[in-house]
């Protein structure tokens, strides 16, 4: 039996890629590759974005969703900053400017009270900002939990969260917030009252919709694999469950948002909601309705706030639902 020689085996090869390289030269880019697959062990091929990563890269894709991140931005640095900048108090009165027109000394000019509606609008922003951020996480996270809680044990639990369900959606809820909020308007504690009344009567039907879909979600492999690992279940469903409807949540707490807004704006237009000598947009805007025509600029400081505001919020919405769906094709390839 022969052996071979393993210097002349050796010699023999590297003559072989010499003449490779010598018939065929590596470009720049195959330089690198060879480069980075020889310093780090892997081909930059088997290098994989995380999920947020991705997200990340197809919502900024999106040039709505980066308008309406950019502007709702801008937005809310007037809401903070507003106050600091403004040579007036929304409460003070100028006895001597009583709807003037807009000026240096009053930005938007003042109402019939001879306040500022410049700090009018800003506070009420801010009251309306607060209002909607707090309702759109307090009404989504019912949601997303009760809807997933029924759907997930099933039997007895889901047919008394569902029954709970339907009797809240037969009572007049905007009547009993109208109700309780006038009464409790002007009080220090009507904000966070007004925000709870509003998270307590807006999370049934998203709840009935997450339900339907944690119906199908709940018996993936992966889920039920958790449940023979003996993995409790309040972690399958916020870690399992929750995750695989995000897409409807997320763009369901931004409607959330846009309908807490106009639901205050309503309430507060028909003299429920918000209470002097608390201010909201709403309130503004039923001040200035009746002069429009004759002094604009106490309808449109706030109106044009709260369009702008919508509109963002929905762009973001749009865009957070496109880049979280890996069915929708509007975020780009990722």
């Amino acid at each position: 039996m022969s052996h071979s020689n393993p210097h002349f085996e050796e010699k023999s090869i590297q003559n072989v890629t010499q003449a490779a390289d010598k018939d065929f030269p590596r470009t720049g880019s195959d330089t690198d590759a060879a480069q980075e697959e020889n310093t780090t062990g892997e081909t930059p091929s088997a290098k994989r974005m995380n999920r947020s990563a991705l997200i990340r890269r197809r919502f900024f894709r999106s040039r709505t969703a980066v308008v309406g991140v950019i502007g709702f931005a801008i937005i809310v640095l007037i809401a903070i900053i507003g106050p600091y900048i403004s040579p007036w108090d929304f409460q003070e009165v100028d006895r001597k400017a009583f709807l003037k027109a807009p000026s240096a000394a009053h930005w938007f000019g003042t109402t019939q009270g001879g306040r500022d509606v410049f700090a009018l609008t800003v506070e009420g922003l801010r009251k309306s900002l607060v209002i909607g951020v707090a309702v759109a996480m307090i009404q989504t996270t019912l949601a997303a939990l009760i809807g997933s809680t029924a759907a997930y044990f099933g039997k007895v639990v889901d047919r008394v969260i569902l029954w709970f369900i339907d009797l809240l959606l037969v009572v007049p809820s905007f009547l009993i917030v109208a109700v309780i909020s006038q009464k409790t308007g002007g009080s220090n504690g009507s904000i966070t009252l007004f925000i709870l009344l509003l998270a307590a009567f807006g999370w049934m039907l998203t709840a009935r919709v997450v339900r339907s879909m944690t119906l199908s979600v709940k018996n993936l492999e992966y889920v039920t694999a958790a449940k023979y690992m003996s993995v409790p279940s309040a972690t399958i469903i916020r870690k399992h469950i929750i995750p695989n409807v995000a897409s409807y949540l997320i763009i369901d707490a931004a409607l959330a948002f846009v309908a807490a807004v106009m639901s205050e704006t309503v309430l507060s237009y028909f003299g429920f909601g918000v209470q002097p000598p608390n201010t909201s947009l709403g309130v503004i805007i039923a001040e200035g309705q009746g002069m429009a025509t004759s002094y604009p600029w106490i309808f449109l400081a706030p109106a044009t706030f709260l369009t702008l505001t919508l509109i963002f919020v929905n762009f973001i919405g749009d865009g957070l639902r496109d880049a979280i769906d890996p069915s929708s094709k509007s975020g780009g390839q990722a």
